[in-house]
């Protein structure tokens, strides 16, 4: 035979080879007919190591009867290969994704559990209970008005670039704050209302809205800190205002403040810190895995007496950076939903500070009494004078100036 021939004949003795090893002899597999493949459940065997065969022992016969082998289930509990793989064991891998080692990451159904059902519960309560208590407030309250009335002259408040970046800030953060409520509930509220298709329609243009819109809102955030930093500054009027209440639970007090008040400073560094803190976990959730903030800030907790897991898997940093984005928002929004209602429907006059950028004069002295006496070169009040001077509609008090526009 020449060399070819040589060739096919051991190919064929090795193929051969590795089926009979593989099924047996032929005898052995024709003999068992179709039922060769019907083997029964009760033949699944314990394996005796991790990794060990669970294949039948070798007496035993393809489609025959099944003994019941000697090292059957119960035995000395060992770990399997499936269980270290079930509790989060990783394997290794030739690609550039080192993550693929990891088949099972079992934390994921408890985050799955929270994201489905605490996380809406606590957002839904939340909500909730934002909006029943400032409908309560304005039963109880009604809209705060201005003392005096309008006194028909205006201060200039707020110039064009300070609206510009409120509204810069506000515009988007409404957009991100409803298409997130949307990822959040719509399966269970929208869903049903608009069917399917419209449904899938609105997530997907939300999500370029979220994402795109995020940019915006950063931008807002980075101007009001270069705008008003240095108005947000904890002055000797605030502990006043905050024993005072802000004279939000009583129509005869209004204690004085300068261009902020507490109730304000509190809004501006929320946004600042808590909507920085969104703007971080947004951007590592629009690029996932390249951030992990995290591991490091448990460490740092650890240090001061906590004890919080520092070995995180990367699919763990993002689940939780998922969560802390969703509670932070939800938080803010609430936050939020009470900031719209004191500017709007709970206070007389609010609104014009960021609408046209004047506000009326007697407004500002019930609101912001030391800003006015600032504007117009008038001696402070004192920081426990919580009834500022104004003056009846119509009537100017003597040296006042029409407006601070023309300072």
């Amino acid at each position: 035979m020449n060399f070819r021939s040589k060739l096919g004949a051991w190919l064929g003795v090795v193929c051969l080879a590795v089926f009979f090893t593989v099924f047996g002899t032929p005898f052995e597999f024709v003999g068992g007919g179709q039922d060769a493949f019907a083997q029964d459940a009760s033949t699944s065997i314990a394996p005796k190591a991790p990794g060990s065969s669970v294949r039948p022992p070798a007496l035993q016969k393809w489609g025959g009867p099944a003994a019941v082998p000697a090292n059957v289930v119960p035995q000395p509990s060992k770990p399997t290969v499936w269980g270290r793989i079930r509790l989060g064991a990783k394997g290794f891998v030739s690609t550039p994704d080192l993550n693929a080692g990891l088949l099972v990451q079992s934390q994921g159904q408890r985050w799955r559990e929270f994201r489905m059902k605490d996380l809406t519960q606590f957002g839904t309560r939340m909500l909730v209970a934002v909006i029943v208590v400032l409908f309560i407030y304005f039963i109880l309250r009604g809209r705060i008005k201005i003392s005096k009335g309008w006194s028909g002259r205006t201060l200039l408040r707020f110039n064009n670039l300070e609206r510009f970046t409120h509204w810069l800030t506000a515009v988007p953060f409404i957009i991100l704050g409803l298409t997130g409520l949307n990822l959040m509930y719509g399966r269970d509220v929208v869903l049903p209302i608009i069917g399917p298709e419209a449904f899938s329609t609105s997530l997907i243009a939300g999500k370029y809205l979220h994402n795109f819109m995020g940019f915006a809102f950063i931008l807002g955030i980075i101007l009001m800190i270069v705008l008003w930093v240095r108005d947000n500054i904890w002055d000797k009027y605030d502990l006043n205002w905050i024993l005072a209440a802000g004279g939000l639970f009583s129509k005869n007090s209004h204690p004085p403040a300068k261009k902020f008040n507490t109730g304000q400073k509190f809004i501006f560094w929320s946004v600042v810190i808590a909507g920085g803190s969104l703007a971080f976990s947004g951007i590592a959730l629009m690029f996932p895995f390249e951030l992990s903030p995290f591991e490091p800030t448990f460490a740092l907790l650890n240090s001061i007496g906590f004890n919080l897991p520092t070995n995180l898997e990367a699919i763990q940093e993002m689940q939780l950076m998922q969560a802390w984005h969703a509670i932070l928002a939800l938080v803010m929004i609430g936050v939020i939903i009470a900031h719209i209602y004191i500017g709007t429907l709970g206070m007389e006059g609010a609104i014009d500070a960021m609408w046209s950028g004047e506000v009326d004069e007697n407004w500002a002295r019930d609101h912001h009494a030391a800003w006015v006496a600032e504007v117009k070169g008038e001696p402070e009040p004192a920081p426990g004078n919580n009834h500022p001077a104004g003056s009846e509609a119509g009537e100017p008090e003597a040296g006042v100036i029409e407006s601070a526009s023309n300072d």
